[in-house]
């Protein structure tokens, strides 16, 4: 098969959660250990940080990897979803896996994988698991897919668990309540690993005590231990609790050498040394175009703070979403006074325009909708001056289509 031919199989002919949502999800572990030891533990073969929560993972992953690619590690990076390219999901120091790798290891794993109805997920953790073990990485950042007690990635023993904080999101799968959401995340941490939680919530702080101390792990509240000042190439104040947890998971990685410069380097070129994309992402000046994937209330709550801190005349928000999204917890927090360009995400999962368009009017967002998600970044452009804002999200695939 071609590159094309196997993303198509690998897409199409397998459930994928972004795409299908809860019936892709098969919430046990039993295919991803089968699968393993059908590759021959490919898991136990290298060192890893694992990082789980629902807002922040991803940048807090790729800080990680930044930070111990400047100390001069080989450095696996595992990510999900991707924006552009399935290949963004597999990186060492930066360099996606090769198009060859990803053909060569389908077709050699397609009988097994067809036996045993994997999941997108379950074949894409594997892949990634081969090929750190096979390309020797000194550690890898193994970002959790979904929720963490059950998610695929949740065979490893890593070195250090990161959790970054706990939001109200994929609750149909992971409980309605903040302490039922943690105790999936808090499925991470293992015997004598210690944790670090990169913000403190009062809420939910006595369940990580306690989980933590069942299992003997030291737990280690980053926002309460740390006073930093550390400056990020990521734009955006709310990447600071980020930092924290990040610098915090450093300090507890035994028998690695991570100087105060590597940090201050790392943090400075995580989009260099990793490729990140898609957080608060500046794609244009005079009008400035900016995207962010944040897609749930709490992260979208500090990105419209960071709007809000930005001098602009006129606000413009290209906004698709997803079906099965929370509109009551979502919609309220975006400003009454911007101009909207609603659309709908190019995927099964994406929300009807007109039903987002209807949802949004509630809550006295007004707008007009558009055909598609670059249609509606070009009618933003047309109406805007060159002291105006448009901001692009709402979802991970909206921003998908406009990067």
């Amino acid at each position: 098969m071609t590159y094309k031919e196997t993303l198509d199989w690998l897409f199409v002919q397998l459930p994928i959660y972004q795409e299908q949502g809860v019936s892709a999800f098969s919430g046990k572990l039993d295919s991803i250990r089968l699968f393993a030891a059908h590759l021959d533990h490919p898991d136990k073969k290298f060192k890893s940080i694992h990082v789980g929560g629902t807002n922040g993972k991803g940048s807090s992953s790729h800080m990680l990897a930044s930070i111990l690619h400047e100390a001069g590690y080989k450095v696996g990076l595992y990510t999900s979803p991707h924006l552009k390219d399935f290949r963004e999901r597999i990186r060492i120091n930066g360099t996606p896996v090769g198009k060859n790798f990803v053909i060569d290891f389908v077709e050699r794993n397609r009988p097994f994988f067809e036996a045993n109805q994997l999941s997108f997920f379950e074949m894409t953790v594997g892949m990634a698991f081969y090929y750190f073990a096979k390309e020797k990485v000194d550690i890898a950042i193994i970002e959790v897919g979904l929720g963490g007690r059950l998610d695929s990635t949740n065979i490893i023993r890593p070195e250090v668990s990161l959790i970054t904080n706990i939001g109200f999101d994929h609750m149909e799968l992971l409980g309605d309540t903040l302490p039922k959401i943690t105790s999936e995340k808090a499925g991470i941490i293992k015997k004598d690993i210690p944790v670090v939680i990169s913000e403190y919530q009062e809420e939910v702080a006595e369940i990580y005590r306690i989980i933590a101390l069942e299992h003997h792990a030291k737990i280690v509240f980053a926002s309460e231990e740390l006073s930093l000042d550390y400056k990020t190439s990521l734009l955006g104040n709310y990447q600071t609790k980020n930092v924290k947890g990040v610098v915090a998971a450093l300090r507890e990685l035994k028998a690695f050498n991570v100087e105060e410069k590597h940090i201050e380097l790392g943090l400075q070129r995580i989009v260099e040394n990793t490729g990140l994309m898609g957080r608060w992402q500046v794609l244009q000046q005079k009008p400035t175009v900016v995207c962010d994937t944040a897609h749930n209330s709490e992260g979208l709550t500090l990105v419209m703070e960071q709007i809000q801190q930005q001098q602009f005349k006129v606000l413009h928000i290209v906004l698709g979403t997803l079906k099965g999204k929370n509109m009551e917890g979502i919609l309220p927090l975006f400003p009454k006074h911007a101009r909207y360009y609603f659309c709908c995400p190019k995927i099964p999962r994406g929300l009807d325009t007109k039903i987002l368009s209807e949802e949004a009017a509630k809550f006295g967002l007004q707008g007009e909708i558009h055909a598609s998600v670059n249609k509606a970044l070009k009618e933003a452009l047309k109406h805007a001056s060159e002291d105006d804002i448009i901001y692009v999200g709402g979802s991970t695939f909206t921003v998908a289509e406009v990067i």
